[in-house]
């Protein structure tokens, strides 16, 4: 069977993608988002092979729009700045994008050779940041990197399943932690800036 004129893969991943934002990720199966495109199952086999297959390219699209997101935050700045500009660029992607977002999490997991590329930048990219933020040695800044990531992940993710019921603004709160890790970063290593 040939692919359907006009159906092509950025299509069915947009579609996907906006489906996971919309329901959520477990929402996203074969079968609903063939519904979605008005097609049969079946047609999406011209396009991925199976819903794991259709998963890792969501992940893909996923950590891509981060890493690019993540790019542009840290763009023209330094030190404390651009640590701060890429921590509120997570956060407003996971906001933005929660389905997508909950798709990217799996990565680490996947043996396809994109995907685990684009996650490695993304993860050097925050190292980069951190690294040139502070001048220190690669196993300080490595420490530094999960620590941010544990961070920006934790407070996403208990943001999107609601988990945040204290009646003090979401802004306010991700902007002042993010203030105090940068500040205790300084105080852990001895930086003065």
């Amino acid at each position: 069977m040939s692919p359907r004129i006009g159906l092509d893969l950025p299509t069915i991943i947009q579609q996907a993608a906006d489906l996971a934002n919309e329901s959520g990720l477990e929402s996203v199966t074969l079968a609903s988002l063939s519904q979605k495109l008005g097609i049969r199952s079946p047609s999406l086999y011209n396009h991925v092979n199976g819903l794991g297959d259709l998963k890792e390219k969501l992940a893909l699209h996923g950590l891509t729009i981060l890493h690019d997101k993540l790019l542009r935050a840290a763009a023209g700045r330094s030190g404390d700045d651009a640590v701060f500009a890429i921590g509120m660029a997570y956060i407003g992607f996971a906001r933005e994008h929660p389905g997508l977002y909950e798709a990217t999490l799996p990565a680490q997991q996947t043996e396809d050779a994109q995907l685990i590329k684009v996650s490695e930048e993304l993860v050097q990219l925050i190292a980069q940041v951190i690294h040139f933020a502070y001048a220190m040695k690669e196993e300080d800044t490595i420490h530094l990197v999960r620590g941010f990531r544990s961070f920006m992940h934790g407070f996403a993710s208990l943001e999107r399943s609601g988990g945040f019921g204290l009646p003090v603004d979401l802004d306010a709160s991700i902007q002042v932690v993010l203030k105090a890790y940068l500040a205790g970063i300084k105080e852990q290593f001895g930086i003065s800036l």
